[in-house]
């Protein structure tokens, strides 16, 4: 039984209040900056480089459906990350592609098997990045040039494990991209401070070992403001505040520039 999803063939072409941030402290993001951010992403496009070693805006895409409308999930045990890591690529090496993708803005059930989603009032379930499933020990690069905002392991059950977070800025414009679920080895290379050059290595994708319990993927986010947060982000929101977090996490797809997503 393999998980339904989306083949797609490309050719080589609530709102923050003001003053607050989801803390309720002073002096955050507002709308306005998330904007600027997108703005300034779509006018230097053209200059970014692959977050992977192989191009995303060619060949098949396997795309996956992990919302509740995809009822073979429920036939599946999450916590056997084994057999779930089998059923994602066995439709991504089908597709004979080296990657699959997992949705930003996707409602999702896979978060059902760790308390790390409880919420005091509602669980999240909101993805606000992108995953891209490819082998364990596959490159990551940095997409613009960058400067290491941390390096830092975020254990357990279901957390990003090894995380970077990288901080850039465009025509004066700041904002951070995130890589979650890397390797030991890779934070272990990095320092806060240090520079890197668009194309240069962030790390590699870890193992479910070191990863937090997923079969293997790099989670890529977009943020366009820390909130206080100095190595760890949310990467999955309350569907109450959804938009808020959609404004402070804008599309990756932004930089990855996957055609059709």
């Amino acid at each position: 039984m393999k998980l339904p999803c989306l083949r797609l063939w490309f050719s080589a072409t609530p709102r923050l209040g003001v003053g607050e941030d989801r803390f309720g402290k002073p002096g955050y993001n507002r709308p306005m900056t998330a904007s600027l951010i997108v703005a300034t992403l779509k006018a230097h496009r053209g200059e970014m480089t692959s977050v992977v070693p192989f191009d995303l805006a060619r060949g098949e895409v396997v795309v996956f459906d992990f919302t509740e409308a995809n009822r073979e999930l429920a036939h599946l045990d999450i916590n056997d990350v084994s057999g779930f890591t089998e059923y994602l690529f066995e439709s991504v090496a089908e597709a004979e592609t080296p990657v699959g993708i997992g949705r930003y803005d996707e409602d999702r059930v896979l978060y059902r098997h760790s308390p790390l989603f409880d919420g005091t009032a509602e669980r999240r379930s909101i993805h606000i990045g992108i995953d891209l499933f490819v082998i364990e020990g596959t490159e990551i690069l940095a997409p613009l040039p960058a400067t290491v905002h941390s390096a830092a392991n975020n254990v357990g059950l279901g957390n990003y494990g090894p995380t970077v977070i990288l901080r850039h800025q465009l025509d004066g414009i700041e904002f951070h991209t995130l890589y979650g679920h890397l390797s030991r080895a890779s934070i272990g290379r990095l320092r806060p401070g240090k520079t890197l050059s668009a194309g240069d290595t962030v790390g590699e994708v870890g193992d479910l070992r070191e990863n937090g319990s997923w079969p293997p993927h790099l989670h890529f986010q977009i943020i366009t403001e820390t909130l206080g947060d100095e190595v760890d982000y949310p990467g999955v929101a309350a569907p109450s505040e959804r938009q808020r977090f959609l404004e402070l996490c804008p599309d990756p797809n932004l930089i990855l520039g996957i055609p059709g997503l």
